[in-house]
């Protein structure tokens, strides 16, 4: 006997879940005090961190008007007057802020095709030492400059490289005088950059240690039994494995282009000159704090955020297109 099938019209419906998306306000609302009630404790580890951003980096917004008003601290927001696009005009009219920007894309070019990817090289140098002894030893040895401030880093170096530092006294005992690297303006900007690599590189080997760290084992030993030396496993397992953590700090690394090391050059701007030290950060410190040219300084820090914002959007964009996670 055959079994009777049951086929619904067409118009019949079945009943599917809501799309938390398209609820109404008060939905989310109460689903939203549920959550709250029932992951408190979970919430209540969040508050710190969300007074944190929202303290520092939601309420100072509001200053952003500033860099479209004639603004003064004695009249306040409310008292200044509003100057539109002249703060903006005055700034790219400025020879002083095209300087400046040539600076900031010199140095951040230099410590993007340097300094971001020695941390890489480190964590594939140490991942293929056998001794474990000797990996931790190295660790230790490289990770210690990050914990120095730039105060202590500079100093460290001013007595190596200074005019009154090792290097100096070495090449005026071979017979030449006024050796001083860290007062070169020629060679300031490739300075920076090692600063940058002997202060962090060791710190950025952590995260590509865990992302080494997530490959499995199975395919180093596959790939040794096949024959493959340790630079073939690097650039066949390790490399590919770590892909995707690379592209994501380097979309993050896009979007602080401008953001070159505020403390770091103006710790040494005074010996080199403003001509080879000046960057967006000490530019708008000195113009918009200390020059009391707030508006100015506010449309410097605007434009610097913007484009900041617009190639993170462009570089995550890319990445997703050429097969990566990307950021968001």
């Amino acid at each position: 006997m055959d079994r009777e099938v049951v086929v619904a019209p067409p118009d019949a419906t079945t009943p599917t879940r809501p799309d938390p998306r398209s609820s109404p306000p008060s939905g989310r609302i109460r689903r939203f005090a549920h959550a709250l009630r029932q992951h408190k404790v979970i919430y209540f580890l969040l508050l710190p961190g969300m007074l944190y951003f929202l303290a520092f980096h939601y309420v100072p917004l509001a200053g952003v008007s500033i860099a479209f008003m004639d603004y003064s601290p004695f009249l306040g927001l409310s008292g200044s007057t509003w100057s539109g696009l002249d703060n903006f005009v005055k700034l790219f009219d400025d020879p002083e802020f095209v300087g400046t920007v040539r600076n900031t894309l010199i140095i951040s070019f230099l410590q993007i095709a340097f300094a971001f990817p020695a941390p890489i090289l480190l964590a594939l140098l140490l991942n293929s030492l056998l001794s474990e002894r000797m990996k931790r030893m190295v660790q230790t040895v490289v990770y210690l400059p990050h914990f120095l401030s730039w105060v202590i880093v500079i100093a460290v170096w001013q007595q190596v490289l200074g005019g009154a530092g090792a290097l100096a006294d070495l090449f005026q005992r071979l017979g030449f005088d006024g050796v001083n690297v860290m007062a070169n303006a020629e060679t300031f900007k490739i300075l920076l950059t090692s600063q940058v690599i002997w202060k962090d590189v060791g710190w950025g080997t952590i995260i590509f240690f865990a992302a080494i760290a997530s490959i499995p084992t199975q395919l180093y030993e596959s790939a040794a039994v096949d024959g493959a030396g340790s630079l073939r496993r690097a650039w066949h397992i390790t490399l590919p494995g770590i892909l995707p953590v690379m592209v994501l700090l380097l979309i993050l690394r896009l979007g602080n282009v401008l953001s070159v090391g505020f403390e770091q050059i103006l710790l040494q701007q005074p010996s080199v000159g403003a001509d080879a030290a000046q960057v967006l950060d000490t530019f708008v410190y000195f113009r918009g704090v200390l020059g009391g040219d707030w508006g100015i300084g506010a449309a410097a820090g605007l434009l610097k955020g913007a484009i900041g914002t617009l190639l993170i959007v462009a570089a995550n964009r890319i990445a997703r297109r050429a097969g990566s996670e990307g950021l968001f």
